[in-house]
Parts: C-alpha cells; structure tokens; sequence
C-alpha cells in the first residue's frame, strides 16, 4: 500500500510538473482579481437596507460535515494551443513556448529551456514539501533533513489528509530535481514535491466611493431571494490575503481569522473585497449578508503581488475542514498540485461546499486549479450586459457564471474599491451557496451545485457552454428550488427555459441608510482628497 500510495503521488508529481511547464500561461498562479480607477462618478444614495443584529450561530450547526461526494465534471481532453497574447506572457512580459521545441523569442530550439523556466517560476525556489513518517519527533525530522543537506522550516500533522508534511529548504545548492530525487527514496519519507508558488495579482485599484447602485445584486435577483433567506447561521472560510475585520462592511460578520503565514500584514485589497462581496452589509449589500466569515490569510505581499504556496494553501485548507466551515471560498489560480488536490479531494469528503474562480487567463489558458478540480464549483466572470469578461477562463469545467466586471466593495482602512475579476464571482457564488444551506441545512454539496445550476439564466450558446457554464446564477430562483424540509430531490428540479425577455430589475431595498458616524464623515472627505492615489 505505501509503495503503491508512493507511486501514485510521484506521479501526479511528475504530471504536475509537465503541466506547469508546458500549459499554465503566465508563469504564476494568479487570486482572479483585475482593479482599474473607476471612470464614473456617481452620488452617494445607498439603496441597501440596515443590517439586522448579528444572529446566534449554534455550534452544532456549524460544524456540519456530509458524506456526499460531488458531481463530476468531465476532464478537459483538448487543451488549445495558448496565442501570445497579453494572457500569454509572463511576469515579465516574454511570450510562453507554444509548441514542443517551438520557440516565441524567435531563436529556434529556445522551447524545451523557455518551458523549464516557466516551471521554476512556479515553484519556490530551494523548496520541497515532504510528507515524513508521523513517528518522527522533531529532533528527528531534522536529523532527517540534515542527513539530505535540507534545513527543516516546519511541520505538523494534517487531519483533513491524515499525514505529517514537512516543508524543507536545499541548503548547499544542489539541484531541486537532485534532491527530489535523493529524498524520495529515503524510508521516512512517504512523498515529495516541489513547493508550488500561487499569487494573488498586483493590486492596481484607487479607492473610492462605494456605488450605491450595485448592478449584480439586480442581476442575481438578490433582493427578492433576501427576503428567504440571507445566510444565517452558515460559516463560509475565505482563503485569501488579508481582511480588514474592522471594516463597517464586515462588522460582526467575522467569527474568526488564522493567519496561515504567521506574518504580521495588515489587512489586503484583495481579501478584504472578496469577504466584502459575500457580507458586505452597511453601505452596500453581500450576496449572504448574515453568514460568518473565517477569514485565513494565506496570501503574503510580495515583490510581485500577494504570494502563497503550496504548504501554505494545505494549512488554510485544513484549518477550514478543521474548524467548522460548511464553504470554501478559493478566489485564487494556479497549477495542478498533488498535495493540494489531495487536499481538496478530503475537503469534499467531509461534505464541504468547494467554490473558485475559473482564472483570468483568457481564451486560450489551459484549465486552472483548484477550480477545474471535479469536486469544486468553477465560476465564471460576466458584466452589466451578460457579456464574458475578456480576461475570464473558458472550459468544460465551468459551472456558473456570476458577475466580476466593475465590482464595488470594501477596501482596507473603511475605503472602498472598484474592481473585477473572476475572484469575485466565485464569491458571489459562495454567498450563494450560504442562502441555500440557510433554508435547507441538510443540502448535500452535489444537491446544491445542482440547485445552482439547473435554476441558472442561460446566456451564450444555448444550453450549457464554456464560457458560462449553465448560465449566469439566479439567487431567488436557487433558493426557491430548495425546499425547506428538504423533502425533494434537487436534482429533479427541471431547467429553466432560455429566456430572450429582460431580466427583472427588482431594486434593493429603500429603508434608509443609519446616519453616518462622524468618523465615515471624515473618511469621505479624504477619500475625495486623496482620489487617484494607490490604495496601498
């Protein structure tokens, strides 16, 4: 069993590998996020309704785990040679190999090298991540790590995968590849693995007033689907950078935070917006504006944006299965990653709701993880008009769109942001998810991505396309299909019919607003004067 358990992990290895240096376009793994300054200027009139007191969360609830496994989504068998377009290049700007010993510098016979460094810019340079035999005491762990001229960084035991993982670093500049190798066939060691990079994207956004109008709440039918159910009682993990839990957006939303990367960061554009999406519930309205949040940090700032990696993402991940959350919010990309698909296989067991963004990597990417995982919902981005976000992923995995285009939401220090990007509707979806375990708590994960999907808008090619996957998502449709006692089966709930008629604009609802405090008085006026600064 452990030579077999051995085997299968140096496989998955080796074909992540290959796919990191030959498929994934832009040589990192991108949180799907793409900020602009706004160009509109619109008055302060907040048509969302005041929050209602922070419900109970009962501790029973909280911690549901299910034992239904997820609908699969067929694997992508084509994968379309990637252009040089802008989704095509690197960090820095270089076109990617496009064809085996084909060159996009112009010198032939540069391909098989331009793909090897597009491989090392995935992966933490110096670094592997080991799964070590659980009997180790960490006197011996290090012995073991001395014994290959590795340094021991950290380790620990992972319920969620049932194993001890190590993260350890080449000390005397031998070759990743060598010392893989070399480890492998140590006795203590079970499996090994590069230490695979994942980044957020280079926040580029101003802050901003937040926009009163809101057009995705319309769009997903929000309002109406509010009055049923607004996510009470469900516990959503956002695995991201950092939120600003101090945020009037987010007040009383937070029911906890791990910091992944033990780092001392302050809150993050990023994270912040994402958690703002889902709950968001002052000045603007979340898709669950009653869920709880456990915000994990698990994304560092970095030369090149917010960072992560592969142990890292692990320890998010088993905090969330470890400590009660029934979602899973991935607004991040990057490559197939055997320990991290392992990871996410285990999450699913548990019965937890898996949601990530498809990518921002354009029309010719190859399929991007977590999100073309079978056992995660992969969501889309659309506009105001239904249109695809040009920079969104397209593939069969594609299970729903949602809008990510022009997105106002919180920023850090009770600023806000205008944003886009496939992170956010992936968040949507999310909060989605909250409204319908809130009115059927016994929902199974593949009942809900059912209910999700057969009550979808159909948009593009009729019936199911790779661009938006059933169609785009409609909350009070969802909710509806979901009985309370959960007596029916959801996957008989029968496809709604394309429908060529406008969409209904309910409008939010006009209680007004609570009088601003004087401090978001204060706020306002230097956002106004620091208008066209970074957000940073």
């Amino acid at each position: 069993m452990r030579h077999n358990f051995q085997n299968f992990w140096k496989a998955g290895a080796q074909a992540a590998t290959l796919t990191v240096a030959l498929a994934l376009l832009g040589g990192l793994a991108h949180a799907q996020s793409v900020m602009r300054p706004p160009s509109v200027n619109v008055p302060i009139r907040t048509p969302v309704i005041t929050p209602s007191p922070a419900p109970h969360i009962n501790p029973g609830l909280a911690g549901r785990v299910g034992n239904a496994a997820l609908s699969r989504t067929p694997a992508i068998r084509n994968t379309p040679r990637p252009s040089c377009g802008s989704a095509n290049r690197d960090g820095d700007g270089q076109c990617l190999d496009q064809s085996n010993g084909g060159s996009t510098s112009g010198k032939k016979g540069s391909g098989n090298s331009r793909a090897l460094v597009q491989a090392d810019k995935l992966r933490i340079p110096g670094e592997l991540v080991a799964e070590i035999d659980s009997a180790l005491s960490g006197s011996e762990a290090d012995e073991l790590a001395r014994r290959h001229g590795l340094e021991r960084i950290g380790s620990q035991d992972f319920p969620l995968i049932r194993s001890t993982v190590g993260l350890f670093r080449i000390t005397d500049g031998r070759s990743l590849e060598a010392v893989q190798r070399e480890l492998a066939g140590d006795g203590s060691v079970r499996a090994v693995q590069p230490n695979f990079r994942y980044r957020l994207q280079d926040q580029k956004s101003e802050p901003v007033e937040g926009d009163p109008a809101q057009y995705a709440l319309a769009k997903l039918r929000l309002p109406v689907a509010h009055k049923l159910a607004r996510g009470a009682n469900v516990t959503i993990a956002v695995i991201d950078s950092g939120v600003d839990t101090r945020h009037n957006e987010l007040a009383n939303s937070i029911a906890d935070t791990f910091d992944a990367l033990g780092s001392s960061e302050g809150p993050h554009l990023h994270g912040t917006g994402v958690a703002g999406v889902i709950v968001s519930h002052a000045r603007l309205m979340g898709s669950a504006p009653e869920a709880r949040i456990i915000a994990i940090r698990a994304f560092g700032v970095a030369k090149a944006g917010a960072e992560s990696n592969s142990y890292v993402i692990l320890k998010a991940l088993n905090y969330a299965a470890e400590h009660g959350a029934q979602i899973v919010n991935m607004s991040f990309a990057g490559p197939k990653d055997p320990v991290i698909e392992r990871a996410i296989a285990a999450t699913a067991a548990r019965g937890l709701v898996l949601v990530a963004a498809a990518g921002n990597a354009g029309a010719k990417s190859p399929p991007l993880y977590p999100a073309a995982n079978p056992n995660v919902i992969a969501v889309s981005a659309t506009d105001a008009q239904d249109k695809l976000f040009a920079a969104s992923n397209r593939g069969n995995y594609i299970a729903i769109a949602a809008p990510g285009v022009d997105i106002f939401l919180p920023a850090p220090d009770g600023k806000y942001q205008m944003t886009s990007g496939t992170s956010f509707s992936a968040a949507y979806i999310s909060g989605i998810a909250a409204l319908l375990l809130e009115r059927s708590f016994a929902l199974t994960p593949e009942q809900l991505r059912a209910a999700l999907t057969r009550t979808a808008r159909d948009l593009g090619a009729p019936g199911r396309d790779d661009q938006f996957g059933a169609g785009a998502a409609d909350a009070y449709a969802a909710v509806m299909a979901v009985p309370t006692d959960a007596s029916t089966p959801i996957a008989a709930a029968p496809t709604r019919k394309r429908d060529h008629s406008p969409a209904p604009q309910e409008a939010p609802p006009t209680r007004a607003m609570e009088q601003r405090s004087p401090s978001m008085a204060a706020e306002k006026s230097t956002l106004s004067e620091g208008f066209g600064a970074s957000a940073h």
